[in-house]
C-alpha cells in the first residue's frame, strides 16, 4: 500500500486532505505538523526521515504570513526555500515523488491575461520571492515524479483566512472597505485537496512539472466579500477600496489569474466555479442562510 507523507499537516490544505483521507483507503498517510517536523530546524530534517519508507510527499508546509514576511525575511526563506531544496534533495535520493505547492505571488501582477505555468516569475515581496527560490531549487535538484502546483487566494473551513475573517467581520460591523483593484481567483482547498489526491497516481513525469490551479472565474477580494455577505445571509454594507487606500509592508499583483489549462488537459480535470465552491464552504461551516 503506498504511503504518503503529507506535511504542514494542520495548514489549511493539509487539514482538508487529513479531512477527506478516508476516502482513499489505497493510500497510508502520515500527516507531519510542525511537533513532529520542524520547518525551522533543517538540522532534524534527515532525523526525521531516518528509517521510514515513504512513496509520496504532499507538501503543504509553507510560511504564509505575507506581511510578516517583510520582517522576517529569514525564517521565510527557511521554510519556503532551505526546507523545500532539502525536501527536494530527499526525494530524489530516496526515490519519492513530491508535489510541492507554490502560489500566484511568483508573478508581479502585470499581465493582462492569466498567467501560463511558462510565464517569467516576478515576485514583488519577500513571501513570494522566497516561494519562487523554493521552485527553483526543485527545477535544480530535478528529482523525478514531482510537480509544483502554484494556487491562489486559498480558504477552508479550517484555520484562519479571508472567508472567515469576513464572517467574523461582517457580525460585528455595519460596513467593511474591501480591496477591488487586486484580481484573481478564490481556491477552496477541499477542491485542491481532492485534486491532488486523484491526480496522484497519474504523476509519471522524469523531470519537475508546473501546474496552476484554482477555482474557476475571477472576482476581486471585493466581489469575493460581497458573494460571501450574500451566501452566508450576513447584512454588511461592502464598499469597494483601492489598494492604495489599504496600505500592507507587502506587495500583492494586481492581477494574478491562473491559466489551469495545462493541469486540465494532463489530469482530465473538471474545476469547480467558484461562488459554488465558496457555498460548499459555506455550508460546512453551517453559515449559509
Amino acid at each position: 500500500m503506498p504511503k504518503v507523507l503529507v506535511t504542514g499537516a494542520s495548514g489549511q490544505l493539509g487539514s482538508e486532505i487529513q479531512a477527506i483521507s478516508a476516502l482513499y483507503p489505497q493510500y497510508t498517510f502520515t500527516f507531519a505538523d510542525r511537533s513532529m517536523l520542524d520547518l525551522g530546524n533543517l538540522c532534524k530534517m534527515e532525523d526525521f526521515f531516518e528509517g521510514k519508507i515513504f512513496d509520496t510527499i504532499i507538501n503543504c508546509a509553507a510560511y504564509t504570513a505575507v506581511d510578516k514576511a517583510e520582517s522576517e525575511s529569514d525564517l521565510a526563506d527557511t521554510i519556503n526555500h532551505r526546507f523545500v531544496s532539502m525536501l527536494s534533495k530527499i526525494a530524489k535520493a530516496k526515490n519519492i515523488a513530491l508535489i510541492h505547492i507554490s502560489t500566484d505571488y511568483v508573478f508581479d501582477g502585470k499581465n493582462h491575461r492569466p498567467y501560463v505555468e511558462s510565464d517569467p516569475t516576478d515576485p514583488q515581496g519577500v513571501y513570494g520571492r522566497t516561494k519562487r527560490d523554493g521552485e527553483n531549487a526543485i527545477l535544480s535538484v530535478a528529482p523525478a515524479n514531482t510537480i509544483i502546483i502554484r494556487t491562489s487566494w486559498v480558504y477552508s473551513s479550517f484555520g484562519t483566512n479571508f472567508v472567515k475573517t469576513m464572517l467574523r467581520l461582517g457580525k460585528e460591523r455595519d460596513s467593511l472597505g474591501v480591496i477591488f483593484d487586486q484580481i484573481g481567483t478564490p481556491t477552496y482547498a477541499r477542491d485542491l485537496a481532492e485534486t491532488i489526491l486523484e491526480i496522484l497516481p497519474n504523476i509519471n513525469n522524469r523531470t519537475p512539472e508546473i501546474y496552476h490551479y484554482s477555482n474557476e472565474g475571477c472576482a476581486s477580494w471585493y466581489d469575493f466579500a460581497r458573494a460571501i455577505f450574500e451566501l452566508s445571509g450576513v447584512e454588511c454594507n461592502v464598499n469597494p477600496i483601492t489598494t492604495d487606500q489599504y496600505p500592507t509592508p507587502a506587495s500583492r499583483p494586481h492581477y494574478s489569474l491562473l491559466n489551469k489549462a495545462k493541469i486540465k488537459n494532463d489530469f482530465n480535470l473538471s474545476i469547480p466555479y467558484w461562488r459554488d465552491s465558496l457555498k460548499q464552504c459555506l455550508n460546512t461551516l453551517g453559515e449559509t442562510k
